[in-house]
C-alpha cells in the first residue's frame, strides 16, 4: 500500500490533531528507520497506522482484547495502553495489512517488550520524539535518538515510568520488562 492511500485511510480514524502527530511520526521513524537500518517502507507504515484505534470506544477496545485472547491484564491499567494492540488487530482486520513486523511494531508502540526488533524500537520512539511533542525531557532523547538508539530508548521509557510513578499511576509490568531487557543488554553502563 502506498503512504498516499494508507493516509488517507487512517484519516478517517483520528482526529486532525492526531493526524499532525502521525505524519511527524512518520517523518520521523522513516529518519530513525535509515539511520539504523530498518525497513523504511515497514517503519512508514507502522508510523501511518500506530494510532489507528486511538479514538475507538473503550468498550469496543474492551471487548476486542477479551475476544481476541490479548492479555486481559491490560485491562487492569490505563487505557491509553489499549489502542496498541487493538490497533494491531484492527489493522489487519479492517485494512488488510498482514506484515506481522508491521502489526508488532503497532502493538508494542506504548508498552514496548523485551527483545523488541529494530522496528518496534524505531516506532515506540519515532511516537516519542516527534516534533509535535513538547514535554520535559523529551529534548534529551532527541538527542540520544541522533547516536544511539537503545540508550534514547531506555531514556524514553525512564521518562515514561517516571512520569507515571509522579502521578501515582500504575506502570504496566512488560514496561518494566522492557526497560530490564535493555539496560541489562547494555551492561548497564548508562552513565558513562
Amino acid at each position: 500500500m502506498d503512504r498516499e492511500k494508507a493516509l488517507e485511510i487512517v484519516k478517517k480514524q483520528i482526529t486532525e490533531h492526531r493526524y499532525l502527530h502521525t505524519i511527524g511520526v512518520m517523518e520521523t521513524a522513516n529518519k530513525l528507520a535509515q539511520l539504523y537500518g530498518a525497513n523504511e517502507k515497514k517503519a512508514e507504515m507502522s508510523a501511518v497506522f500506530h494510532d489507528y484505534a486511538k479514538f475507538r470506544p473503550k468498550e469496543e477496545m474492551k471487548e476486542i482484547i477479551l475476544e481476541q485472547g490479548m492479555p486481559e491484564d491490560l485491562l487492569q491499567y490505563n487505557s491509553e495502553l489499549w489502542h496498541a494492540p487493538v490497533g494491531a488487530f484492527l489493522v489487519e482486520k479492517e485494512v488488510g495489512i498482514t506484515d506481522p513486523e508491521v502489526l508488532d511494531a503497532i502493538r508494542y508502540h506504548t508498552s514496548g517488550r523485551p527483545n523488541m526488533t529494530k522496528l518496534e524500537k524505531v516506532i515506540y520512539l519515532a511516537d516519542y520524539i516527534e516534533p509535535g511533542r513538547i514535554f520535559p525531557g523529551v529534548d534529551e532523547v532527541r538527542q540520544l535518538a541522533s547516536t544511539d538508539l537503545d540508550r534514547a530508548l531506555i531514556k524514553a521509557i525512564q521518562n515514561t515510568i517516571m512520569f507515571l510513578l509522579k502521578k501515582g499511576q500504575q506502570v504496566y509490568p512488560a514496561t518494566f520488562h522492557t526497560y530490564n531487557d535493555l539496560v541489562s543488554k547494555k551492561g548497564g553502563l548508562l552513565n558513562e
